[in-house]
């Protein structure tokens, strides 16, 4: 019986982690007092988005101290990377190196922290939308998948091995090609960053088309910089394929304007409008996910300017002490300056 700890308790922690609960004894959270406290009390609930009167409650294990759990076999870690470094740390001195650690953070910035501390990591692609309520109450859009993998060939049985245990709450495809996966991914969450400049879910957009326009562009910029890359496609759920991508920008509104605002109608609110909208500012994967984009079109010489305009304006706009969405007319203003 695989013992299973979830290092933090947020919207993809308590996801996962509530869904393997359901089947697996062996699971256990960690998190700040106030909230194992929450856990230890109702445990974790779930629904899926429309049917909250069908929410699922599961009772869990929780520990404000990693310490107080007795040789864990694998830690989950869904902090995100702007917290992950300290968490690492932490960790490596209070159960060395012998657990196998799954990271379940947007982008790659995962890859460069935790393999300083620890020697057998496998790193996990989130492929659903989630959201948390409330500590302990989480919504998500459909359950999994969860593509996971490693740097290497070296993990091929731990990878088997903790996809059989999560395969118990939610679909775990093992993949040789994580870094296709993870690549794949950071173009779908370039979409973060505009959704929030501009207050998606939070005020009406003024003008549907150009956030059309600058949603698409931004997207398939980020298509041909991965490409560029080297890394190929992985299809992640239900996520827009490049194809769709590419055709978003180049087939004539009429056409594509249904495909795009069905799209968008599956939108929730982002974990990065989660970040700066709900929770006042601070910390947000800005840098990790639209900053990696930039550092490969720098890297290989690709023009993107939809992606360094809008990153420019997230940078000054989210470092406010209080943070106003902008209208998407004045984003397009800044935005065509840096269009040929």
């Amino acid at each position: 019986m695989m013992k299973l700890v979830f290092f933090g308790a947020g919207a993809v922690g308590a996801s996962v982690g509530g869904w393997i609960a359901e089947k697996h004894e062996e699971v256990y959270f960690v998190d700040k007092p106030e909230i194992v406290d929450r856990l230890r009390e109702d445990g974790v609930t779930f629904y899926q988005q429309g049917e909250e009167k069908r929410a699922v409650n599961v009772k869990v294990k929780a520990a404000c101290d990693i310490s107080e759990i007795e040789d864990p076999d694998v830690i989950v870690v869904s902090v995100k990377n702007y917290s992950l470094d300290p968490v690492a740390s932490m960790l490596k001195d209070k159960v060395g190196d012998l657990p196998i650690i799954v990271a379940l953070q947007n982008g790659v910035e995962n890859q460069k922290i935790l393999p300083k501390y620890f020697s057998r990591v496998l790193y996990g692609v989130i492929c659903y939308n989630a959201w948390l309520d409330k500590p302990g109450t989480v919504g998500f859009q459909k359950r999994g998948p969860i593509v996971l993998g490693a740097l290497d060939d070296e993990m091929k049985f731990e990878s088997k091995m903790v996809a059989r245990v999560f395969n118990k709450g939610v679909e775990t495809i093992v993949t040789p090609h994580i870094q296709d996966a993870a690549h794949s991914k950071i173009i779908i969450n370039l979409t973060n960053s505009l959704t929030t400049l501009v207050g998606h879910k939070f005020r009406e957009i003024s003008d549907p088309a150009l956030f059309q326009k600058l949603l698409t562009n931004l997207t398939y910029e980020g298509v041909q910089v991965v490409k560029a890359a080297g890394y190929g496609e992985c299809k992640l759920g239900g996520m827009p394929s490049w194809m769709v991508m590419e055709m978003a920008t180049k087939l004539p509104p009429f056409i594509s304007k249904p495909i795009f605002d069905k799209n968008v109608k599956k939108m929730v609110v982002s974990s990065m409008a989660q970040d700066i909208i709900q929770r006042g500012g601070g910390d947000s994967e800005l840098d990790t996910i639209n900053g990696r984009i930039i550092e490969l079109a720098d890297q290989f010489g690709v023009d993107i300017p939809y992606n360094r305009a809008v990153f420019k304006m997230c940078k000054a706009e989210f470092a406010k002490p209080k943070f106003e969405p902008l209208d998407v007319r004045d984003v397009w203003a800044e935005v065509s300056k840096n269009i040929r």
